[in-house]
């Protein structure tokens, strides 16, 4: 593979990095001061091990059981290593801010970037919204395990009530980080590095050490579970099971995050590229063996999938449940805050990524108010976008005040599905034009060579197979036709997506079309 692995990693002088973003059309309005290494630190971050494991873990459990965890991780894992390759030779190749909406654009012309960049907006909002949502969530278990009364006390033990006051906090709180300047922002992403490998080191010795016993391998690697209310037979394999993949393909999300801080890091068309891939394999490596530790740690599977609150008070297929029975309460507690810590830091740099993309999508013209969105402070801090990335995603988790019949976080999963949707749909859209562009294509110095030929279509296939899935219902009560049907069940990612997709195709054809020419070059 032509120059994968053996690149130069020195970055660029700061005049040659804005000679590269000048030919790109634009000139250097934010602050170029992070490292290599800090570019790496926020896809990593935003991947998060400590956050998508653990709060996505009962997707995968009531859906498929351990078999979905241990054969689907690393499948689908290796699938999205392909897609973040084939998008680390786009980034080298147009190292800039929204890099994902302005490689479609310049490949595929500006319908393809209009398209590409709402959907990449939308997933960035959604997974921002859905992170600090699931930090919440385990936020209030953590209160809940350290203070014997605060459950009764906090708003009358109503749980839904709770989680979302602390995600109202946790979002004013991101918000108010991402405020200060760049050189803050890259400091918190680097410690965030050293605190999910830290952290899930600590969490996997101790689910080693302390457990007097553990399940077989045999257990690990072939049980199946199936509390998804569907049956089983044929629908557990070409169904259920691919819905427990959610867990895997909304985990590694975020790793965009590298393209969007492009014009803020040292020589990103080397930096860049190699933040995405990086970010993608270590996550998958770490996320696994952390994965692997709660299904061996899992003892008491009943337990875990049990509905019933006496029974199993954190809810089906928590990991919660499984660190309460495998640990001591000490430990226990421990654990549960070094997760809460790592998703703390998941939204912070959900939200830089989110709020870049905003930023670089407005500075086209492309969103209403685009003077409004596309203004930076005088920190070099595009803080409009911030405080609207917030608030947008405050409103997309609303319905999360109601609980479905089953008791599922249904609107929690929704986000999610929204979110990995529109991101993984706005990633393969360049993929696709740079595969049709063929031998035309201006590659950078980091580049596939020839494998991109199978790399692009293989990661097509896989995210359109994938979305396919996130838009099904997931569980009973949430199909039209059952007697159980229930609103307050029902996945609404394909309504905000399908109802989004056609406001965009009225817009464009109505109005969009006749002023929007792609990216406006500021600086000749």
């Amino acid at each position: 593979m032509h120059n994968l692995l053996n690149q130069s990693s020195e970055p660029a002088p700061a005049d040659e990095d804005e000679k590269r973003l000048a030919a790109l059309g634009y000139k250097q309005e934010l602050k170029r001061t992070w490292s290599g290494f800090s570019n790496f630190a926020i896809s990593f971050s935003a991947i998060s091990i400590l956050s998508g494991c653990f709060t996505t873990f009962g997707q995968a459990w009531n859906n498929g059981g351990p078999v979905a965890i241990a054969v689907g991780w690393p499948l689908i894992s290796s699938l999205i290593l392909i897609i973040g390759l084939s998008l680390s030779e786009l980034a080298s190749a147009f190292p800039t801010s929204g890099g994902i909406y302005w490689w479609a654009s310049k490949l595929g012309g500006a319908k393809a970037g209009f398209y590409t960049g709402w959907l990449n907006l939308i997933g960035l909002l959604a997974i921002t919204a859905s992170v600090s949502y699931g930090a919440a969530s385990f936020l209030n278990s953590t209160l809940v395990e350290c203070f014997s009364k605060y459950h009764d006390y906090f708003f009358h033990g109503n749980d839904l009530l709770q989680t979302f006051c602390w995600f109202l906090l946790i979002t004013v709180g991101i918000t108010l980080l991402n405020c200060f300047n760049s050189q803050v922002q890259s400091f918190f992403s680097n410690i965030s590095v050293w605190w999910h490998v830290g952290g899930a080191a600590i969490i996997v010795l101790l689910l080693i050490l302390i457990p007097d016993s553990h399940q077989s391998w045999k257990w690990v690697f072939s049980s199946r579970i199936n509390n998804s209310g569907f049956r089983n037979g044929l629908s557990y394999w070409f169904y259920i099971l691919p819905l427990g993949f959610l867990l895997t393909q909304y985990t590694i999300t975020g790793f965009d995050a590298s393209a969007h801080l492009s014009e803020e890091t040292h020589g990103a068309h080397l930096t860049a590229a190699k933040g995405i891939w990086k970010s993608i394999f270590y996550s998958a490596i770490g996320g696994y063996i952390l994965l692997l530790a709660f299904l061996f740690a899992a003892t008491k599977p009943d337990q875990v999938s049990s509905f019933d609150p006496r029974v199993n008070p954190y809810g089906s297929g928590s990991v919660i449940t499984i660190l309460h029975n495998a640990l001591t309460p000490y430990f226990f507690r421990m654990t549960l805050l070094l997760s809460t810590g790592g998703q703390l830091f998941c939204c912070a740099a959900c939200l830089t990524s989110c709020s870049r993309m905003m930023y670089a999508f407005s500075r086209d013209g492309a969103i209403p108010g685009h003077n409004y969105w596309s203004k930076v402070n005088k920190e070099k801090v595009p803080i409009r976008a911030v405080l609207a990335c917030s608030v947008i995603g405050i409103l997309m988790t609303l319905p999360a005040l109601w609980k479905s019949p089953r008791g599922t976080p249904t609107a929690f999963y929704a986000v999610v599905s929204i979110g990995t949707i529109g991101l993984y749909l706005s990633l393969i859209i360049p993929i696709w034009y740079r595969w049709k562009m063929a031998d035309g294509f201006p590659a950078g110095e980091w580049n596939l060579g020839k494998h991109y030929r199978w790399m692009n279509i293989v990661a097509v296939i896989e995210t359109l197979i994938t979305c396919f899935y996130f838009l099904m219902p997931i569980e009973p009560a949430a199909v039209p036709w059952k007697k159980e049907f229930s609103w307050v069940a029902v996945n609404y990612a394909p309504i905000l997506v399908g109802g989004t997709l056609l406001f965009l195709w009225v817009w464009w054809h109505l109005s969009v079309k006749k002023w929007f020419t792609g990216p406006h070059r500021t600086v000749e």
